[in-house]
């Protein structure tokens, strides 16, 4: 929730119309969004029939909305277009973030937050491993990934007003018996595609690499937690 409520104290204004939770989920945002609306309508928009199933039920919402957000358009200009944690999962950044920023109404912000934890250990070890045990599986895979900063600053800047920053979080992971904190923490998120692509005999053999190079880049603390960071990507765009 922390990187969530972090991103929306960081909006300082939105335009006159609906505010959109792209990417919704299970709705884990949508009492912060309303309590934030001032009476915009707040629209959950998420492919998922399951996630919406679970954002129906926290009653934050105005409506909810199935769609992908490569096809999803709103039905009318929003004030706030909110996504948190969800667009490193969606690639064409430099197509489909300035479609976003142009569905905004006039004095609309687009605000992202993103995982920026590609090129720490925790993740790239399971790319590098991957490619040396398993040659040229990788390219096949959907892993996540967002562009260099630098890059969102020349596509988005231009725009409107532009704001960039990172914060890297600090979080306490528990050793459960037989495996190591990270690899429980990254094997259901950033690894699923990597995971799921291999036989479960290669599954194994990555899994017990991984946690070798684990226990050298995040030791584990004598009472058997690893105290993990995690960098993320934040942006506000303004138009």
């Amino acid at each position: 929730m922390r990187p969530g409520l972090d991103l929306l104290n960081a909006v300082s204004q939105m335009g006159a119309g609906d505010i959109v939770d792209l990417g919704c989920g299970n709705g884990a945002l949508a009492q912060a969004l309303s309590a934030r609306a001032g009476g915009r309508e707040l629209v959950g928009v998420d492919a998922s029939p399951a996630m919406l199933a679970k954002a129906r039920q926290v009653k934050g919402y105005s409506a909810l909305q199935q769609a992908d957000i490569d096809n999803w358009h709103p039905r009318r200009a929003p004030g706030l277009i909110f996504s948190n944690a969800v667009l490193h999962w969606v690639g064409h950044h430099e197509q489909l973030l300035p479609k976003l920023a142009r569905m905004l109404g006039k004095g609309g912000t687009l605000a992202v937050q993103m995982p920026h934890q590609n090129k720490a250990p925790s993740h790239r070890v399971w790319l590098t491993l991957v490619e040396e045990m398993f040659p040229g599986r990788v390219e096949k895979m959907g892993t996540p990934g967002v562009m260099a900063p630098v890059k969102y600053d020349e596509l988005l800047a231009p725009m409107g007003q532009f704001r960039l920053w990172e914060t890297e979080y600090y979080q306490r992971l528990m050793a459960e018996p037989g495996s190591h904190p990270v690899r429980r923490y990254t094997e259901s998120t950033y690894a699923r595609p990597i995971l799921q692509a291999l036989e479960p005999d290669e599954k194994a053999e990555l899994i017990a690499r991984y946690e070798e190079v684990m226990r050298t880049a995040y030791p584990v603390r004598e009472d058997g937690s690893v105290l993990f960071p995690f960098r993320r990507m934040f942006f506000t765009l303004t138009i």
